[in-house]
């Protein structure tokens, strides 16, 4: 059995969970988005996820994740200026030529590191309207055709507002109605655990709720976005065996800030029960 699966034998039964790190959360003690994927590495890790990593090439990219000999999961739609707040425009009016790009130049970088996965980030908007929405889903539709092409699946992710102010894509049922809309294996739903106690909370019944749609998993403590097992809303402890009784068999991401040192802090993993 890989070494990246953990089995807990409870009552005759198996359990299994897949962890990989989020480049853009962990590891970021000076160093840049290139040297984490060693760092990854290092800690133990068989696989990450990622943002857009802005202002490195394709092939800078793809030689640091070979370099250290881990799997990609994800990585997001390149979002424009992040100091200016800019997360995407695919909800944004006059902006569908900038998202075709974005999507296409993502897909090469996806393409590039072998991630089979693409979380489609919506943008901000200070008053979002009934054209937004009909933009957004547009686009979406446009997604899913060009993701098709290469076989990756599209995620799309409600964010709270309070970590995000005026981020487009804040209710999971708008979210889940848009999935069924479109219709496509492509385009799934990204169930960031930290976002849905922020937005909706009772957590068991909508993480079996949601289960159906949901393409990608990531866990993060609420609210204030750091190591599962710190101090909390939420017990991840439990949680991680809903999300595994759901049904959910495939990686979660760590997309958490620790709270010292990132890979001292991992220790939660073996508390739990589990290893990388």
């Amino acid at each position: 059995m890989p070494s990246s699966l953990f089995n807990l034998i409870v009552g005759g039964l198996i359990r299994k969970m897949k962890f990989c790190a989020n480049l853009s959360f962990m590891f970021t003690e000076g160093k840049t988005i290139l040297e984490r994927y060693a760092l990854a590495k290092d800690a133990g890790f068989k696989a990450v996820e990622s943002g857009f990593p802005l202002g490195h090439t394709l092939e800078e990219v793809r030689a640091a994740k070979e370099s250290a000999g881990v799997q990609q999961i994800l990585i997001n739609l390149k979002t424009g200026d992040l100091s200016k707040g800019e997360l995407g425009v695919t909800a944004i009016p006059d902006k569908e030529a900038i998202f075709r790009e974005n999507l296409r130049e993502t897909i090469n970088y996806a393409k590039a590191v072998g991630a089979r996965k693409l979380h489609i980030m919506a943008g901000r908007l200070e008053n979002a309207t009934a054209k937004n929405w009909e933009i957004f889903e547009n686009n979406l539709r446009y997604a899913a055709e060009e993701l098709k092409k290469e076989n990756i699946v599209g995620v799309i992710e409600p964010i709270n507002q309070y970590s995000v102010p005026k981020y487009f894509l804040s209710d999971f049922d708008r979210a889940v109605d848009l999935i069924k809309r479109i219709n496509s294996p492509y385009i799934r739903l990204q169930l960031d655990i930290f976002h849905l106690q922020h937005i909706a909370g009772d957590l068991t019944y909508n993480i079996k709720k949601l289960m159906p749609y949901v393409g990608h998993v990531q866990i993060a403590q609420v609210p204030n976005r750091n190591e599962p097992d710190s101090a909390g809303e939420v017990n991840y402890e439990y949680i991680l065996q809903v999300i595994r009784e759901a049904g959910y068999d495939d990686w979660v991401g760590l997309e958490y800030k620790p709270l010292g040192n990132t890979k001292a802090g991992l220790k939660w993993i073996q508390n739990y029960g589990y290893s990388l």
